[in-house]
């Protein structure tokens, strides 16, 4: 049984820059480079390049950023077999990284707007067999529901990461989520709760559960990651601190490593210290897909 991700496929269009640009301000940069993205797409990898057995279900356009993006993922062996190529363009994303690693991010959809219900529907069998179904927000909505109502059918364990936080999640969705995973500005746009420290981070938590989720992990950034779940203390594992180079795609590594460690059996503790590892790792280096480490290097840094 393999783990399924369903979600966005992209080309990262990133340039350096001394700081992040303010509106109307124009910023030289120091570099500019591209590299394959998307959130779906970051997080099969990060699975894949860890040792998972990931089939990518994705909506990429039948142009030449399409084809570098299928080639890469037959690189880094995730089964493409169900991937859909509509006519017209496919994904891309503008980024700033600033100096100190942050990052700014336009994205513009392309093809990833056509992943629809009914291309989930289509690929239903697919979807019964994984041991563990993982998806974003950078796809229809609707569509994101059809994978929900599918995970609760077959009883897979179904991991949401509401990223990027644009859109309204329905209590209807949120109570057929397993694990959902927000960062402390996501599960402040999803509580209205300001997270900036342990505290607070519970109580976005609480109230997440208490709308039906069923488990929480809130990453914090340096100081590790929350987990919560329903009639248990919260624990918080810690962080790894390292000098970041660029934050880009570091929350996607984080997800496509806990589903990893988790469709390995290991506990949930576990599988969030082994997350905590890869993400550390992959803020040392540019870009989403190509920052995102192997098992050798996560044992390592654990070890």
């Amino acid at each position: 049984m393999s783990i399924v991700v369903i979600g966005s496929s992209a080309t990262d269009m990133i340039s350096l820059v001394p700081h992040l640009p303010k509106p109307g301000e124009t910023v030289i940069g120091a570099d500019f480079q591209t590299a394959a993205g998307g959130k779906g797409a970051n997080q099969a990898v990060a699975a894949a390049r860890l040792g998972g057995d990931v089939t990518l279900l994705a909506s990429i356009g039948q142009d030449h950023l399409g084809d570098q993006s299928i080639e890469g993922f037959q690189k880094d062996h995730l089964c493409v077999d169900y991937i859909q190529r509509p006519e017209g363009k496919s994904g891309v994303a503008l980024i700033f990284v600033a100096e100190n690693g942050e990052n700014s991010i336009a994205v513009s959809p392309g093809s990833n707007a056509l992943l629809s219900p009914e291309y989930i529907k289509s690929n239903e069998s697919v979807i019964s067999q994984a041991c563990y179904l993982l998806a974003q927000l950078e796809t229809p909505m609707e569509s994101i529901l059809a994978i929900a109502k599918l995970a609760n059918k077959y009883k897979i364990p179904f991991v949401l990461n509401p990223a990027p936080r644009t859109k309204k999640l329905t209590d209807e969705l949120l109570q057929q989520v397993s694990i959902l995973t927000p960062n402390q500005t996501e599960a402040c746009l999803l509580t209205g709760i300001e997270v900036i420290d342990q505290a607070s981070a519970e109580q976005a938590a609480q109230t997440l559960l208490q709308r039906g989720v069923n488990t929480v992990i809130l990453t914090l950034g340096e100081q590790g990651a929350l987990i919560a779940e329903k009639g248990q203390p919260a624990k918080l594992i810690p962080g790894i601190n390292v000098t970041a180079k660029d934050t880009t795609g570091a929350g996607d590594t984080f997800n496509g490593a806990l589903v990893l460690a988790l469709s390995k059996g290991e506990s949930l503790e576990k599988a969030v210290r082994f997350a905590n590892a890869a993400a550390a790792i992959s803020v040392t280096r540019i870009g989403a897909q190509p920052s995102a480490p192997d098992l050798a290097e996560v044992n390592q840094l654990i070890g």
